[in-house]
This record gives C-alpha cells, sequence and structure tokens, in this order.
C-alpha cells in the first residue's frame, strides 16, 4: 500500500528503544519449555534448528541482489518468484514460506514491516534486528514512514512514492535496491560488499563506495 507522511506534534518513542519482553516473547518460551518437556521435541533438536538460523546472515541476501544487478534475465525471475531465484543460487527458503521481492525505482521506494510481530525473511536475511521487532517501528512504519526513513538517514524528494509492505507468516518480502550510480566498474562480490541488511529491509538505500568512506 501507498503511505504518505503527515505533519504532527504528539511525542513518540524513537525506533530502537530498548523495551522488556514482550508477551509474545514470554509465550515462545513457556511454549518451547512446555514441548520439551512433554517429549514432543528434544533440546538438540531446537538447537539444530537454532544454528540453521544462525548460519543465515545478510550476505546471502546481498549475493541476490548483486547477481539481480549485472544479470538482466536472472532480475527478471527474481521479481517473478524470488523463493525460486533464492533457490538458483544455493539460498534455500526452509521455512516455505513465500518470498515476494520488491524493486525500488527512481519513483517508488519500498520498505518492509511486520505489523503483527516480527514476520522477516530470515532465509535471506537471517534473524531480524532488534528495531524491527519493536513496537515503535511495528506502528509508526505504516503511520509515519517518512518520518521513520529519516530517522534512518533516509531523506526521500516528494515526488516518490513510499509504498509499506507488511510481511505475514506465510508471505515475506525482501527489497531488490537501486544499484548506485557509479559501480559499473565493479564485479559482483564487490557489489554485494555494497548492500547492508537495511537496504534490504527498505529503510536505507545503498551507497556507492565513496560515500561509504565519506560516511
Amino acid at each position: 500500500m501507498s503511505l504518505h507522511d503527515h505533519d504532527h506534534d504528539h511525542p513518540h518513542a524513537e525506533i530502537g528503544q530498548t523495551e522488556r519482553p514482550g508477551y509474545y516473547d514470554m509465550m515462545e518460551t513457556a511454549v518451547r519449555e512446555l514441548l520439551i518437556e512433554k517429549g514432543l521435541f528434544e533440546a538438540g533438536e531446537i538447537r539444530r534448528q537454532i544454528e540453521v538460523l544462525d548460519s543465515r546472515t545478510p550476505a546471502l541476501g546481498a549475493k541476490v541482489v548483486a547477481r539481480a544487478w549485472v544479470d538482466p534475465a536472472y532480475k527478471r525471475r527474481l521479481l517473478k518468484n524470488g523463493s525460486a531465484a533464492c533457490e538458483e543460487l544455493g539460498v534455500t527458503v526452509y521455512d516455505d514460506t513465500k518470498l515476494i521481492v520488491l524493486e525500488n525505482t527512481e519513483r517508488v521506494h519500498n520498505f518492509v514491516v511486520c505489523t503483527l510481530c516480527s514476520c522477516y525473511p530470515r532465509p535471506v536475511l537471517g534473524l531480524p534486528p532488534d528495531w524491527y521487532k519493536s513496537r515503535q517501528y511495528r506502528s509508526r512504519a505504516v503511520s509515519e514512514p517518512r518520518a521513520v526513513l529519516a530517522e534512518f538517514g533516509t531523506v526521500l524528494p516528494d515526488d516518490v512514492e513510499i509504498r509499506v509492505h507488511d510481511s505475514t507468516a506465510n508471505m515475506r518480502y525482501l527489497v531488490l535496491p537501486r544499484r548506485p550510480a557509479g559501480t559499473e566498474h565493479l564485479d559482483e562480490t564487490a557489489l554485494a560488499a555494497l548492500v547492508t541488511r537495511d537496504t534490504m529491509i527498505g529503510v536505507t538505500v545503498v551507497k556507492a563506495p565513496a560515500e561509504r568512506k565519506e560516511g
């Protein structure tokens, strides 16, 4: 959906503010301990699944983005079926969720939130950052997207449409950021090194190497 900013003078907590464990965090711990106690799962099995999660990092998503930047045919496949295209590069979508890839352009900027909890494209990005799970981000990303982006240092022209995409339990989103100018000489590996987690969530944009040094 497309959302626009608005003037406001109400106070709010900043993105990333530390919170006490929420209801769902406490429920997850309680259910996990109960399942182990009842013998439905073993602690070792849970640990192995955690190891799978821990092995996933934003470097996987960066590899996907870089390939899309240099290979137009792959980019078309990625935008058509994100899950299948990731599998081509050996990035398995192990949780059976549908991965939708959103392309940022000169006129449209996409970014991702999960308003209900913390649904996130873990197979390609790993574990979500704390701020992504915070109540402030989950609510304000929808109500005041330009203000949220500005707090991440992303100030977009007024004529750029901002689209906020709400993840669900079976549908996850990955942003395909714009390739920065002046990177025509870089190979795929060097391009992947420019791509960060936050650019694939859509709260920041990819910087060219010179901009990264200045920043």
